[in-house]
């Protein structure tokens, strides 16, 4: 008995050892050469292996201290933007925040800028539109359905070869000065233009931009003069929850949401609409959509709309941590300059780095290396005129492996 006991002790020491080694033997394997950080590189990036061809000039640019040059051959990949970037982009354009739907034009747009190393900003502001001409058998664009997009999707188009840079004005009924780059899109107005009191597009906008949701920024220290009607002062009877809760959104929101005061969704023909100058709504006698004012009744002393002039009051108080760009004027016209003010703040910058950084990486930051690498890139962003691409690229080299 007391045999059989030894032997099982010798037997697990056994065990123990041989995992030791195992372990040991697993972590040499570990560290990665060229080709393995080539090929993870790849993977990360384009989400297919690259072939071996591109493999082999990979590993010669990461072993001659290029990796970033390394990683723009991967973005080459027409799956780089026909699956990458359209699911990094896709959750941006709905509420659901889903990445499972169409190809569409917010998208598209969102994949054309990155491809031609336009400045990211853009994206907020820009009188800019992608679409593709002439490609097999697809629709051409319409701006009452999305037949166009789902097509070049449906039709595995190769994205990367076959979009083109148009402007909106040109293409939809939109007025260049109205044009605020996806958030005028077909995409953007549908989901978040769609009834409602157009405060959805802030708040989806500040969510996937600025990576921040209006809890987080509740501030209830500033002047509440800019809340519009609809908004109860005594919710449930209780006006300490408006005071306490409610004007903690509201005071900022409200403000910067007026600069979307001529925009509609028509769901009848499925479009956006914009008031341009001299067009009237029987609601308000003025540009101003009859959405704003909805439940008009709630508190008739509120802010009544009038016009589309904005202010950002967040530039004071705790939400000046936003990082707002000083040389900007922090109020204006529309929604063109209201995009400005949000894609130039540092919090815009930052947000898109650390997006990128997860999508690239397979998780967000952990550590203070890993920090500092956040830090870096959020510069080396915006010194590089918001190029996105670039943010790609250095975030692949920095999770490649050693």
């Amino acid at each position: 008995m007391y045999i059989a006991k030894k032997n099982k002790r010798h037997s697990h020491s056994g065990v123990v050892l041989a995992l030791v080694i195992m372990a040991t033997v697993g972590s040499g394997a570990a560290v990665a050469g060229p080709r393995e950080q080539a090929k993870r590189m790849h993977d990360r990036l384009a989400g297919v292996p690259p072939t071996e061809a591109v493999l082999t000039s990979m590993a010669s640019k990461i072993s001659s201290s290029d990796a970033v040059g390394a990683a723009m051959e991967a973005i080459n990949n027409k799956d780089f933007y026909n699956v990458t970037l359209k699911n990094f982009a896709m959750p941006w354009t709905n509420e659901a925040q889903t990445v499972f739907a169409p190809l569409n034009d917010y998208v598209a747009t969102v994949i054309g800028i990155v491809r031609d190393d336009i400045p990211f900003t853009d994206i907020l502001s820009g009188d800019v539109l992608y679409v593709a001409t002439g490609v097999g058998s697809v629709p051409a664009y319409s701006m009452s359905n999305n037949d166009h997009y789902a097509q070049l999707e449906l039709q595995g188009i190769d994205l990367n070869a076959n979009l083109v840079n148009v402007t909106q004005s040109s293409m939809t009924t939109l007025p260049a000065a109205a044009t605020a780059g996806v958030m005028t899109s077909r995409a953007a107005a549908e989901a978040f233009f769609i009834d409602g009191t157009n405060r959805a597009m802030l708040r989806f906008t500040l969510l996937n931009h600025l990576c921040t949701d209006l809890e987080q920024i509740k501030d209830v220290t500033g002047v509440p003069d800019r809340i519009r009607q609809d908004v109860t002062r005594s919710p449930g009877g209780d006006s300490r929850i408006f005071m306490n809760a409610c004007i903690g959104c509201h005071i900022g929101m409200d403000p910067l949401t007026q600069a979307f005061a001529y925009y509609e969704y028509d769901k009848a023909n499925t479009t956006i609409v914009y008031n341009d100058v001299g067009q009237t709504d029987p609601a308000t006698g003025s540009r101003v959509q009859a959405k704003y004012r909805i439940n008009s009744d709630n508190f008739k002393p509120g802010f009544i709309t009038t016009n589309d002039n904005w202010d950002n009051y967040w530039r004071k108080g705790p939400n000046r941590s936003l990082g707002w760009d000083g040389a900007l004027p922090g109020s204006g016209s529309g929604a063109k300059s209201m995009g400005q003010e949000l894609a130039k703040s540092n919090a815009f910058a930052t947000c898109q780095v650390q997006k990128v950084f997860k999508n690239v990486c397979l998780r967000s930051p952990i550590d203070a290396a890993d920090r500092n690498q956040i830090s870096n890139m959020v510069g080396s962003f915006k010194s590089s005129n918001y190029n996105l691409k670039q943010v790609f690229a250095e975030s692949a080299v920095y999770c490649m492996g050693n």
